[in-house]
């Protein structure tokens, strides 16, 4: 209630971090990775390095060579749909940020609360998705999980267990050799992906003992090109990422990554890293790897009375499809928004990237 006492209220305060894609964003997604099928496949040739052999006589002919035929992978992509109520009753309380002695304007009111309802729904997405690309890049496989640790998705891409090797000694320790993990792997990655690893993405005690004075990294460094400021080739379209240098080794050059993009723990509620702080992701630029997202059908578009407040379908650039939808509850009473998508992230080229764990932790 009013009384004799005075008051101002300054602007509000909304706590804002942006959705990190920085892994998520390494895949592509042209137009024909969007698709209404229930599946997706992909016809995939392997090249390999094989030389021509000679011949000792002219008149001999030719020698045939035979080329590998091709394989086949069918896909069937993880089902993202989330709601958010939104009650009338509530739209006639003072919103964040509104004069308390202020007539609610409630369209103006259902307008916004449904548009921050649809964009925490997209962020759950996106996030889901940097997920994805955290687990087939450091561990070539997907194990989605639900509030209590139910795994409700789970796909082997097979990889090759020599991409994603642990160290024989833990990195720091007496005896270890850090640079000569990282050139075992990148060598591996070369040897079977037929291209050149350039990038490593460090977990933040990897990078911490790796450069320390227990590590042999940082003698592998330009010094010349220790500025965080350095223009990198391999420039991810997605904040997170935090460029570090240029590191030498063995017959690689490397730009070296760190990232702190974090989300929180479907069962646990703890904020996670998506890049394991123990491991360092070496990966090739301009290896196709790819990002698909199917639609979610339905009969009938959005119930007319809904429409004026979301749209009925949106792509956000070229890595995320968005299926929106939205009612009214039977009494009119609650309006329901959702967003569906059928989002996964396909290692195609699953030769060419790789993951060591360094024991750390």
């Amino acid at each position: 209630m009013s009384n004799e006492n005075t008051k101002k209220m300054i602007s509000m305060y909304r706590e804002m971090r942006p959705t990190e894609m920085f892994l998520s964003n390494l895949f592509r997604a042209p137009r024909e990775n969007y698709y209404n099928s229930q599946t997706i496949e992909i016809d995939i040739e392997r090249s390999d390095e094989s030389v021509a052999i000679v011949m000792t006589d002219l008149a001999t002919g030719y020698n045939m060579f035979s080329e590998d035929q091709y394989t086949n992978k069918e896909f069937l992509a993880p089902v993202l749909k989330e709601a958010s109520p939104l009650n009338a009753f509530d739209l006639i309380k003072r919103q964040s940020g509104q004069n308390p002695f202020q007539e609610p304007n409630f369209v103006a009111n259902a307008m916004r609360q449904t548009m921050k309802k649809m964009r925490k729904l997209e962020d759950r997405a996106r996030r889901h998705i940097e997920l994805q690309a955290s687990q087939v890049l450091q561990t070539g496989t997907l194990s989605l999980i639900d509030n209590d640790g139910v795994v409700r998705y789970a796909l082997d891409y097979k990889p090759k267990s020599t991409h994603f090797p642990t160290s024989g000694t833990t990195w720091g320790q007496t005896g270890s050799d850090e640079s000569g993990d990282l050139i075992s792997l990148a060598n591996v990655i070369r040897g079977d992906g037929r291209m050149d690893p350039t990038v490593l993405i460090f977990g933040q005690t990897a990078f911490e003992v790796g450069m320390g004075e227990n590590g042999n990294l940082r003698g592998r460094f330009e010094t010349r090109r220790l500025d965080l400021g350095t223009i990198s080739p391999f420039r991810p379209r997605a904040g997170g990422g935090q460029y570090r240098g240029v590191m030498d080794l063995g017959n690689y050059k490397f730009d070296v990554w760190t990232y702190n993009g974090r989300y929180d723990h479907p069962q646990t509620g703890a904020n996670t890293q998506f890049v394991d702080p123990g491991k360092v992701i070496c990966f090739t630029p301009g290896a196709r790897l790819n990002a698909t997202f199917g639609s979610i059908p339905r009969f009938a578009p959005i119930d007319p009375r809904v429409r004026p407040f979301i749209p009925a379908r949106r792509i956000r650039g070229d890595r995320m499809d968005l299926n929106v939808n939205g009612w009214i509850s039977d009494d009119g009473e609650q309006l329901i928004v959702g967003v569906g998508t059928r989002p996964l992230l396909i290692p195609t080229a699953i030769d060419t990237y790789g993951c060591l764990t360094t024991g750390l932790s």
